[in-house]
């Protein structure tokens, strides 16, 4: 007996420490460094992210006291204790809902082509009314919390949510417009979705979209930079019916067809950004949560900057590269505009006026003109830049020329007058618009030529020193005064107070009259209706260069380019209308040339030269100088400046 007593001292002090390492090991706690490419995964990798619930999201659900995985595999039951639970903020309870059906709806994305059945719509519904509630209905409000990571996950969550339904339902068929900007209510099982369309305008005024592409799924080549705002909302791309805003293309994807008598010079892109919100009604926590009513406002982000929600001011986001992007990806404009500088079939016969957004009577117009055997493309990156300065998007608007460029430059400047103030007196007849008036010209290559005669008077010289010399009856005389005169005696656009000319060829280029110039010219074709209109009465002008080879002598626009041409020569000298502040940006292939023998490669220096020039800014470049970053940055600057010069407005 006594030695099973003096046994069981011996263990009652081991027994009292395995007691103790037992309790010790419920509490104990191990710490291993964090290596550096491991923080950003852990402190905003998410489920949108990773696809597994973030780190804040799996701390909510366990003291909580909620297994996660099992709450994923029951996610209405996990989702309901989870609303339950009074120990947890209504944040970080808010925030774990709204990622958790954000992980649910990704389970049920359909297949690219495919429409979201009604479990997908009903879980991106719930995750955008939890983020929601997160938002704008929980203790703080979204200021207070700016530099908070949790708070940029959740409204990511809000803004895919918000995609995913607004498109969802467009693919669904069921975001029919009304006249008055509104929609019936949409059935999504227990929601009840409502459209809500007066804070936006579709492209020409059209009802409906025929199509609505998520902006974050466009990836572009060509551009320098996507220009985004971040805020609230979903960025997405509004395209309208091919044809019906006065776009001369056929089926919106494919070659542009000629434009007809009765399709209009000017038209809208038919592409739109598109900014979506879903609003969820309710005045409370509790009212939001137990609401299915929810009103889809789709925003033009070019107009609105900021929305008002639950008495909170909020930035609305918004995508300003996409919708333009995507227009000259599917314009077919590359294959077009070299048919229209040779007049071949499908080619364009008259300028067309495209406008980059919305007409905005506050805005100023920057009017851009392409160069030769080019089309808006060639704006790609400058038009981009510009829209993407916050300041330069809220004053000024583009408007782009788009011409045929086998036409000669006397009936092209002519004919682009005529466009821009034909346009002008569409949307504003008495003139009084801030965009009727302080316009900028930009020009490049022959649009630069062009815009320099758009700037500029030429009195009767150009008329006079045509017919000098010319023994014509008074019959033929008569006749080629109607028809010519108007082409030859013109005054500037008086909308124009500043112009940026860019390579242009002022005083003409050899190579346009080289082998290579002659053999191109012989080439092209000009218009049946031109030479009907034309041919007889510029044949006894142009000479007798074609007459030999049975051909009418009428000079095409490489024929106009040659530092030979007489209309290129008697128009170099015409000076800029007073008035108008003008800048040229030149450039030059080889520095090592000095300045004054130097060219881009089609454009010598002394051609592209204008005295009284406010600026001239030299870059190392080829003839496309207008999409380098050095030529961008020099236009926006310009920009700038002129503003800078404005008096204060109120």
């Amino acid at each position: 007996m006594s030695r099973w007593r003096k046994a069981l001292g011996w263990l009652r002090p081991l027994a009292g420490a395995a007691v103790l390492l037992g309790l010790a090991s419920c509490a104990m706690v191990q710490v291993e460094a964090r290596k550096p490419d491991d923080y950003v995964g852990q402190v905003r990798g998410d489920v949108l992210t990773t696809g597994a619930l973030s780190q804040a999201g799996l701390e909510t659900l366990r003291v909580s006291g909620l297994e996660p995985k099992q709450c994923l595999r029951a996610l209405q039951a996990c989702a309901s204790q989870l609303e339950a639970v009074n120990g947890v903020s209504a944040e970080r309870r808010m925030a774990t809902l709204a990622e958790m059906w954000t992980g649910q709806a990704l389970t049920h994305m359909p297949e690219r082509g495919q429409t979201p059945d009604q479990v997908a719509l009903d879980a991106w519904l719930r995750a955008a009314r939890y983020a929601y509630a997160y938002l704008f209905f929980t203790e703080r409000m979204p200021g207070e919390r700016a530099f908070e990571n949790r708070q940029t996950q959740v409204r990511d969550y809000y803004n895919y949510a918000a995609e995913q339904v607004g498109a969802g339902l467009f693919q669904r068929g069921e975001l029919e417009g009304a006249p008055d900007g509104t929609a019936g209510a949409v059935q999504i099982g227990q929601w009840s979705v409502r459209t809500d369309m007066q804070d936006f305008r579709l492209p020409g005024g059209i009802a409906r979209p025929d199509a609505l592409v998520p902006a974050g799924m466009l990836r572009f080549s060509g551009l320098l930079s996507i220009y985004r705002r971040d805020g609230f909302g979903a960025e997405l791309v509004a395209r309208v019916p091919p044809g019906q805003v006065g776009d001369p293309s056929a089926t919106g994807q494919g070659p542009l067809r000629p434009r007809s008598q009765q399709t209009p010079a000017y038209n809208e892109i038919p592409y739109a950004p598109a900014t979506v919100l879903l609003d969820f009604q309710g005045q409370d926590l509790g009212t939001v949560l137990a609401s299915r009513q929810v009103v889809l406002h789709p925003y033009d982000p070019y107009r609105v900057e900021q929305v008002s929600l639950n008495g909170q001011r909020v930035p609305l986001a918004g995508n300003f590269t996409a919708a333009y992007g995507l227009w000259l990806a599917q314009s077919g404009f590359a294959r077009q505009s070299l048919r229209s500088m040779l007049g071949r079939e499908n080619g364009i016969e008259r300028p067309h006026l495209y406008l980059m957004q919305r007409y905005d009577p506050d805005r100023r117009i920057v009017l851009m003109l392409h160069g030769l055997g080019s089309s808006p493309e060639a704006w790609v990156n400058v038009a981009n830049e510009i829209m993407g300065d916050q300041l330069l998007r809220q004053e000024y608007q583009i408007w782009q020329v788009y011409y045929p460029t086998n036409v000669p430059i006397a009936i092209n400047r002519a004919q682009i007058q005529a466009l821009v103030e034909q346009t002008l007196q569409h949307f504003d007849p008495q003139a009084t618009a801030r965009a009727s008036r302080e316009m900028t010209l930009i020009g490049h290559s022959m649009g630069g030529v062009i815009g320099r005669l758009l700037v500029s008077s030429s009195g009767d010289g150009l008329w006079n020193r045509f017919v000098a010399g010319r023994e014509l009856d008074a019959a033929r005389r008569q006749r080629v005064r109607e028809r010519l005169k108007p082409l030859l005696n013109f005054s500037p656009l008086p909308q124009v107070d500043r112009a940026i000319f860019i390579a242009a060829p002022m005083r003409g280029t050899a190579l346009a009259g080289s082998r290579l110039g002659r053999f191109l010219g012989r080439l092209v074709r000009l218009p049946v209706t031109m030479l009907a209109r034309f041919g007889d009465v510029l044949q006894d002008l142009a000479g007798h260069d074609g007459a030999a080879a049975g051909k009418p002598g009428v000079p095409n626009a490489i024929d106009n380019l040659r530092d030979t041409d007489p209309f290129i020569r008697a128009t170099a000298e015409l000076p800029v209308a007073p008035g108008v502040r003008y800048h040229t940006i030149i450039a030059r292939r080889d520095p090592q040339v000095p300045l004054e023998q130097s060219d881009d490669g089609l454009v010598p220096y002394r051609s592209a030269h204008l005295d009284g020039a406010e600026s001239e800014k030299v870059i190392t470049s080829w003839h496309s100088v207008q999409e380098t970053p050095q030529a961008i940055l020099e236009i926006r600057r310009i920009l700038h400046a002129q503003l800078a010069s404005d008096q204060p407005r109120p």
